[in-house]
């Protein structure tokens, strides 16, 4: 019977195989939340932005598509439970959107950059994962139950809009595909409605990072479910930290890493999928830099960019962790599941990086 099981290990390397893709894929295209906010707002380029909406697009009707055919139950994911803790998600997605314009990047741009040879990026992932941790099991976790988590509110369903309309009236047999077409042609037509969003890099970009986020899915909720695990007669997903079905997800990683790191004799902790997802996307992103010579060493300008980003390191993590995922982790793969608390989130994350960013112009033109 335990060979039936998958082994953890099997999952870390497939986890890994589709970080490297990410990290490729990113790295080719350009994919950047905090890129696509500041074209956007900044210049009125909206190319990176739609490549953002649309692999939400492409990793709904995905995840939709795994769900109809019994591959994937979204119940079992972190994101569509009964109790939304909806000023944990506005809290943390605002405190993550001003933390990663502070950063220079979100979770999965501070990957990529690191794998391209910066140094900053590597004291952010460490800064991240501290503040992570602490806000998971520490300190900071603390506060977070004690003044946001509580601030709850229980439903009578799971919280995604399917479960939710399937309470309503119809069966979720037919709220299902119904809300995931609707949302994901909603997206599609603001990803793609304008000639110039047909590009490569934005039709490789969408389509590339959301298929990665399905496939993630398929890898620990179908290849990685055990209905019945030999060792403890429960159902269990192998080689996830959350226990639950997982897909690309990268603040909580950072933390689990360090963990791994420090206690690396510690045979109880192996390599997970969320570990080895972030790895693969630093191997990637290496793997590009490498390919077309663009690999650069670069470090901190002076003691006011490292306080900067150090700043916004701890409010990434605290941020993350809060509001249960990143640009990535709520605004591709918790969307995927269309999540109320995922849509909060990000929504949360758009609109605190936009104030940052706005400002830190006007910081600039007064002090100019």
């Amino acid at each position: 019977m335990e060979d039936s099981v998958v082994s953890a290990a099997t999952i870390a390397w497939l986890a890994f195989a589709l970080g490297l893709v990410f990290g490729l894929i990113a790295s080719k295209t350009n994919f950047c939340t905090l890129g696509a906010v500041s074209d956007a707002l900044n210049i009125g380029d909206w190319n990176r932005m739609r490549m953002w909406l649309l692999a939400i697009a492409v990793a709904i009707l995905g995840t939709t598509v795994l769900q109809l055919g019994g591959l994937l139950d979204v119940s079992k994911t972190m994101y569509a439970g009964s109790r939304l803790i909806w000023l944990s998600h506005i809290v943390g997605g605002l405190l993550f959107g001003v933390g990663m314009t502070l950063a220079s990047g979100c979770g999965s741009k501070t990957l990529i950059r690191l794998g391209g040879g910066n140094l900053k990026s590597l004291v952010v992932f460490v800064f991240v994962g501290i503040s992570a941790y602490m806000t998971m099991r520490g300190l900071f976790g603390a506060w977070r139950m004690g003044l946001l988590d509580s601030v709850s509110v229980t439903l009578g369903s799971g919280q995604d809009i399917p479960s939710l309309l399937a309470a309503a009236g119809p069966a979720r047999g037919t709220a299902l595909p119904l809300a995931a077409g609707v949302a994901a042609i909603a997206l599609l037509a603001l990803a793609l409605g304008k000639r110039e969003a047909w590009s490569t890099d934005v039709l490789a970009g969408g389509i590339g990072i959301g298929l990665v986020a399905v496939a993630g899915w398929y890898v620990s909720g179908h290849i990685g479910y055990v209905a019945e695990h030999p060792m403890t007669l429960d159902e269990a997903f192998v080689g996830t930290n959350s226990g639950r079905a997982e897909s690309f997800s990268f603040i909580a990683p950072m933390a689990f890493s360090l963990e791994l790191l420090m206690l690396w004799s510690d045979a109880s902790r192996i390599v997970t999928f969320g570990i080895a997802s972030a790895l693969g996307v630093i191997a990637g992103s290496a793997l590009y830099a490498v390919l077309t010579r663009s690999f650069r060493v670069e470090g901190f300008r002076d003691p006011a960019d490292l306080g900067r980003h150090l700043l916004g390191a701890v409010l990434m993590g605290f941020g993350g962790v809060t509001a249960v995922g990143c640009t990535i982790g709520q605004g591709i793969s918790g969307l995927s599941t269309l999540a109320v608390g995922s849509i909060l989130t990000s929504v949360a994350i758009v609109l605190g990086c936009a104030l940052t960013m706005k400002a830190q112009l006007w910081l600039m033109m007064r002090e100019g």
